[in-house]
């Protein structure tokens, strides 16, 4: 405990699982911590959702996974003596459109294993660039589209509806995914064929253990519009729920808020013109999650998975809430990219009923389903979609400024990670950064020094 903040201020723009962090990580340094928030709930787009749902069962509205190497989370969970309960044991299964047919089930570790050894060589490539997003190879890699280059091997088949059911993991579809994306992730590894974790009892048990911290440190309904700073302070002009404005004042401050909301800010004096760039050219993807709670969990047959990312209408879907009791069930579908716009025309053109029945091939009836919630991010004015996604017309030389401190204003958010971007590791990882970023400029070094 360095305590370079005491007797400090700093306000905290967004109470989401980055803004929570950070304000938890700078009060125990000593700092006098007060979070501002949009909403009229905490948490952001970590959003477990309990009503309507029988036998006392819940699911994720937001975020939901935590991986094996999601080091900093787990840190958190342990810290506020939350257990994580392991779930999806068996991985993803890819399901592929069969015409007048069920899906083809294929693994997806074979199918991420055939796209690594065609990618091999810009995998190398990449590496000899120490991945760097900044390289002329990540430049040319970013601006090939992942159905630019099926088209030039040739592809179809199998590998070409993964890559097309990769929309419900990158929120992007082929047309627009950077080729520099699959081969970066193809470096870190398959996703969701390792163990998956979720928080037992909900992910919002951390939101509640981090605000407990916080006290009444936490403003809801306060939407924060203009950040003005002086050598010596920052002033943080917010919108309360009746339209009225505030200003509040302080020594630093952190914006964790996404950069959708980033970009309509006033920053006075204004962000540097690459940081400028770099936040209201950054994409979010569409993102819509289905909760379905059914009486009971037809998906656990003899021969079936847990877990299915697909190229369906509906996306990718899975159990959402295999450690829970009760005979009932809820599971997920989580349609991202063009496939979100398209599970919410299909639900008001056919009702709930059109959506249970893409499900028949798993053996769904829609008279076992008790209850459902539909979630479309991209209509939540304070996300603007599911999380960051890079499309093809992002500079990725860009990507580096979207975390740089503008004199006594630092930025978090999942959306500021290299590596974690898109999880909720890489919101608290980033909210423990910027923490750092402030004490490192209390403590006098040399980006404390804000524009005249």
């Amino acid at each position: 405990m360095t305590s370079a903040l005491r007797g400090k201020s700093v306000i905290v723009v967004g109470a989401g699982l980055a803004g929570l962090t950070a304000a938890v990580e700078l009060s125990r340094d000593g700092a006098s911590v007060l979070v501002l928030e949009a909403r009229n709930r905490i948490g952001g787009r970590v959003w477990t959702i309990r009503d309507g749902f029988t036998d006392a069962q819940h699911a994720e509205a937001g975020g939901e996974f935590i991986d094996e190497d999601h080091a900093e989370i787990r840190q958190l969970a342990r810290r506020l003596n939350l257990p994580l309960v392991a779930v999806l044991k068996q991985g993803f299964t890819f399901a592929a459109q069969a015409k007048n047919a069920a899906p083809r089930l294929t693994a997806g570790t074979a199918l991420w294993a055939r796209l690594h050894r065609h990618l091999s060589p810009l995998i190398r490539a990449y590496r000899l660039a120490d991945q760097r997003w900044d390289s002329s190879v990540a430049h040319q890699l970013a601006r090939i589209s992942a159905a630019q280059w099926l088209d030039s091997m040739g592809g179809g088949d199998e590998l070409g509806a993964m890559v097309r059911g990769l929309k419900g993991f990158f929120l992007v579809d082929p047309a627009d995914l950077p080729l520099l994306l699959l081969v970066e992730q193809l470096i870190a590894g398959s996703p969701g064929q390792g163990c998956l974790y979720r928080v037992r009892g909900g992910n919002d048990r951390l939101l509640r253990g981090l605000s407990n911290f916080l006290g009444e440190s936490i403003q809801l309904d306060m939407e924060v519009v203009k950040i003005r700073q002086s050598r010596r302070s920052v002033s943080v002009t917010a919108r309360g729920s009746h339209g009225k404005h505030k200003m509040f004042q302080a020594d630093y401050v952190v914006v964790t808020a996404p950069a959708t909301v980033v970009r309509s800010l006033s920053f006075d004096p204004p962000l540097p013109e690459p940081q400028r760039q770099a936040i209201s050219t950054l994409a979010y993807g569409p993102a819509t999650k289905t909760l379905l709670q059914f009486k009971r969990r037809f998906w656990r047959g003899s021969h079936q998975r847990n877990a299915y990312a697909t190229d369906l209408l509906v996306g990718t879907m899975w159990d959402a809430n295999e450690e829970q009791r009760g005979r009932a069930g809820i599971f997920t579908l989580l349609s991202g990219g063009s496939a979100s716009q398209a599970a919410q025309e299909l639900l008001r053109q056919k009702g709930i009923e059109g959506i249970v029945s893409e499900l028949a091939w798993l053996g769904s009836a829609p008279e076992n389903l008790l209850g459902f919630k539909q979630i479309c991010w991209e209509r939540d004015p304070w996300a603007g979609g599911g999380y960051a996604a890079y499309t093809t017309s992002y500079d990725p030389s860009l990507r580096q400024w979207l975390s740089q401190p503008h004199g006594r204003c630092a930025f978090a958010g999942e959306h500021t990670s290299l590596r974690w971007q898109g999880y909720m590791n890489g919101a608290v990882e980033s909210g423990l950064r910027a923490a750092l970023d402030i004490i490192t400029s209390a403590q006098g070094h040399i980006w404390n020094r804000p524009p005249a």
